[in-house]
């Protein structure tokens, strides 16, 4: 025969498997019911733009002095090169920003037209102006990239640009999640 304290026990082990199975339920219906509402996590733009950073800087082939200027440009929209957001500045200087940590003299460019970048022949070519100022300036390279806005993500592409004979030096391509109602939404000005 049992005894009175094996059998409590047994009951006790019984009751809490099906609370423990109750609440893992519990649980795997609360993680289907967010996902299933349209929740999702908005980029975190400072975090993406240091590691594209970082990745440029790795991917430079030869490798330039960390004591050359760099010059960095707003990001714009892949659509209107003439056309950048808040979003796309805000990238542009995170990137400026871990280039200094990293040791580079780093002076920003301020979208302006025709000192970007120029339509010819379908491609896209530093403008002259742009070629001018880099002598003026002793600088080696630009930072610049572009972003397409999709159904949920932003897509986004950083370049090394060799001033000297506009040839890539390096480049980069990553995507920025987007939520309805993000701040990163917000920041390609949709409301």
């Amino acid at each position: 025969m049992m005894s009175i304290n094996k059998v409590l026990t047994e009951k006790k082990i019984k009751k809490l498997k099906y609370v423990k199975n109750f609440l893992l339920l519990l649980f795997i219906s609360g993680i289907a019911i967010f996902t299933l509402s349209g929740c999702c996590r908005d980029a975190n733009i400072m975090s993406s733009s240091y590691r594209a950073t970082d990745r440029l800087i790795s991917r430079i082939n030869p490798i330039f002095p960390r004591d050359q200027t760099v010059l960095t440009a707003s990001f714009v929209n892949i659509d209107n090169l003439e056309e950048s957001s808040t979003l796309g500045r805000t990238i542009s200087e995170y990137i400026g920003s871990r280039l200094s940590h990293h040791g580079f003299k780093v002076i920003e460019m301020k979208l302006r037209k025709s000192i970007f970048m120029k339509k010819a022949a379908g491609e896209f070519v530093l403008s002259r102006e742009l070629k001018d100022i880099s002598v003026k300036l002793q600088a080696q390279a630009i930072i610049v990239g572009t972003y397409s806005i999709g159904k949920d993500v932003i897509y986004v592409s950083a370049r090394v640009i060799n001033l000297e004979d506009s040839t890539i030096l390096s480049s980069y391509g990553y995507k920025l999640p987007i939520c309805k109602d993000g701040n990163t939404i917000k920041m390609l000005g949709y409301y």
